[in-house]
């Protein structure tokens, strides 16, 4: 059977995401991750409620609209922090950054590559209560303008639909925004994405949310936001 590549990349991030939907379902009336003081604290339950209240508070996810910005918990993007990058960019609290380093020929390289951009970072929300993750992708640099750069983002991704663009500013940068529609074959139903760019002397920087469903997307708007606010050249 042939598969497209973008299909390929979306059953698989598709199946992580699941996956980590289990597991959080499992623990979460268990102790989480350690505090900084050495001490524990819970991991906190997904809530039915959490994003109803936080799509009043998003403004709906609609364009235009001044969303929420969530509680700051570090850095990203410095020399010495999880991802090294050419922008720095504020992080929501208890959310969790890993670097994504994949050998040009594994088997999964493919799968890290979208448009003209490459996966670099993957923050996780699982340990601030929410299913899905805030992923950073870096290019070579080019003319591109930052929504081109989008364009070709959304344009690689086969299940990818209703993509509205918008120009907005990233910190002080100059960046293109777009919230579009993703169909899920895993779980079989539509769900809302988001992303914006922006261009640097070493090349475009996406900045890429997505998110179990529609409404964990919604409910993790205030990080995506607290990144585009904050963001500043490396």
């Amino acid at each position: 059977m042939t598969m497209t590549r973008g299909t390929g990349r979306g059953r698989v991030l598709a199946a992580v995401t699941a996956a980590a939907a289990m597991t959080l379902a499992g623990c979460s009336s268990s102790a989480g991750e350690g505090t900084e003081d050495g001490g524990s604290a819970p991991v906190p339950a997904v809530s039915s409620s959490a994003p109803a209240k936080a799509a009043e508070k998003a403004g709906a996810d609609k364009a235009g609209t001044e969303a929420a910005v969530a509680a700051k918990g570090g850095r990203l993007g410095g020399a010495g922090s999880a991802c090294e990058l050419p922008v720095t960019f504020d992080l929501a609290a208890r959310w969790k950054p890993k670097a994504i380093e994949l050998e040009p020929d594994s088997v999964l390289a493919g799968l890290a590559e979208q448009g003209t951009v490459k996966m670099v970072c993957e923050i996780d929300a699982k340990p601030a209560g929410n299913i899905g993750f805030l992923r950073v992708w870096r290019g070579e640099a080019s003319e591109d303008g930052p929504q081109a750069v989008l364009k070709a983002f959304v344009a690689d991704d086969p299940n990818a639909s209703e993509a509205a663009y918008t120009q907005v500013k990233a910190g002080a940068l100059a960046a293109a925004e777009v919230g579009y529609t993703v169909h899920s074959e895993l779980m079989d139903e539509s769900k809302k994405e988001r992303a914006f760019a922006v261009t640097t002397p070493d090349g475009p920087v996406v900045v890429h949310l997505g998110g179990m469903d529609t409404d964990e997307h919604t409910a993790m708007l205030p990080a995506f936001e607290l990144a585009k606010k904050s963001m500043k050249l490396g």
